[in-house]
């Protein structure tokens, strides 16, 4: 083993360093305006990202979270009413569903790409008595398959609603952009995701300009003008300061997401020597059929895209965590995305989900974790934290199989 290095999960500082007097630059700009709130830097962005992601508008909003908000909130969401999303996922795609009083109705996931199994997904819509929409993940930065959802969609005369926290520039087997085929299409700026502010920031895409405006009126406490309220809505504003530094970050995108992938062609490389497959071979009985037990992202064919927001492995469940704790002594970060699906969360436990409910996410949120992949990651780091992995899985493996 080589000599010790700290390689943290992510390392903001790296790609600041990278852009310091860009941003600087930006920052000064809105100072010295003195317009913090909406005005024409939210204006200059939301055309920015429309014109990335290829929709026709994009209305910033304050974070991820309220961006799933304000969809649902546009298409009327309410009380008794039912969203189909996947309960392997980050707690706000569930969490926007409750605040409205709605019900999240649970499906589980494909374990090759991790996002919501769309034919598990049409025999749940088939219960449901009250569905609003339907709601699939592009889990990692990988895409949901759209081409099925947009059919079950159609079948049960519901909209598709895109969480596309994860996956800003990806592209499905369509080789259209994550978040744009769908009725709206949900994206966080968050500080982790690959494209990120310096806070929360979030921002939705559609093709329709009658939900555009309602979620631009929604996300301003439904006032037009300004102290007239027609709709009740809430205080999801974008800052000028995100949106300066977002603008910023933008340019740089796309050159970012070619370094992630080029950082997974490298880990892909390295454990596949080793003898790893993707995650399109199973772990089979808590070992791997006489393999080397590990499980690399599976990648949809081009010219779909995936954007490596995690590079998410998967090891028997037996070492994950005993894996983990390995890597944080040898100066490694990780991250588990995520331990506990949303259907067996405490605040969950009313709607009756039980564990065996989702066989598939409750086996990925105890075998799998992410590994550093930020695009400033040198090849030497890469290299240490493939090989410890490695070391540690080699001498560990017997417990799988035993």
């Amino acid at each position: 083993m080589s000599e010790k290095m700290t390689v943290p999960l992510l390392d903001l500082k790296a790609q600041y360093a990278t852009i310091k007097a860009e941003i600087a630059a930006a920052l000064e700009e809105v100072l010295e305006t003195q317009w913090f709130i909406m005005g024409p830097k939210i204006v200059e962005l939301e055309k920015a990202i429309a014109e990335y992601c290829q929709t026709k508008f994009a209305v910033g909003c304050s974070s991820g979270s309220d961006a799933i908000l304000l969809a649902l909130m546009a298409n009327d969401v309410g009380p008794d009413s039912e969203i189909i999303c996947p309960s392997y996922t980050f707690f706000a795609t569930a969490g926007s569903i409750s605040i409205l009083g709605a019900r999240p109705v649970w499906v589980d996931i494909d374990p090759v790409t991790y996002n919501m199994d769309p034919e598990l997904t049409r025999k749940v819509a088939q219960q449901c008595t009250n569905l609003k929409a339907i709601m699939p993940v592009h889990l990692y930065g990988q895409a949901a398959d759209l081409d099925a959802f947009l059919k079950i969609g159609q079948e049960f005369n519901v909209p598709i609603i895109e969480d596309a926290a994860q996956a800003i520039g990806t592209r499905d087997l369509s080789g259209t952009p994550a978040g744009t085929r769908g009725q709206i299409g949900c994206f966080s700026f968050f500080p982790t995701k690959n494209l990120g502010g310096y806070g929360d920031g979030g921002i939705v895409t559609t093709n329709d300009e009658a939900l555009a405006e309602s979620m631009s009126i929604l996300r301003v406490h439904g006032s037009k003008p300004k102290y007239h309220h027609h709709v009740r809505g809430i205080n999801a504003r974008l800052d000028a300061l995100q949106a300066a530094v977002l603008l910023v970050k933008l340019k740089h995108l796309e050159s970012w997401h070619e370094q992630r992938r080029a950082n997974a062609e490298t880990y892909d490389r390295l454990f596949h020597d080793a003898g790893a497959t993707t995650s399109a071979i199973p772990l089979s009985g808590g070992g791997d059929g006489g393999g080397f037990p590990l499980r690399t992202p599976h990648q949809l064919e081009p010219p779909a895209k995936h954007i490596f927001n995690q590079y998410v492995i998967r090891v028997p469940g037996e070492i994950r965590d005993s894996l983990r704790e390995h890597l944080r002594e040898a100066g490694v970060g990780t991250e588990i995305y995520y331990p506990i699906p949303l259907h067996l969360q405490k605040c969950y436990a009313d709607a009756g989900g039980q564990e065996g409910d989702l066989p598939e996410s409750e086996l990925a949120a105890k075998e799998t974790l992410a590994l550093p992949i930020y695009p400033e990651l040198t090849t030497q780091q890469i290299e240490y934290v493939a090989g410890t992995t490695i070391s540690y899985i080699s001498q560990h493996a017997a417990v799988c199989t035993s």
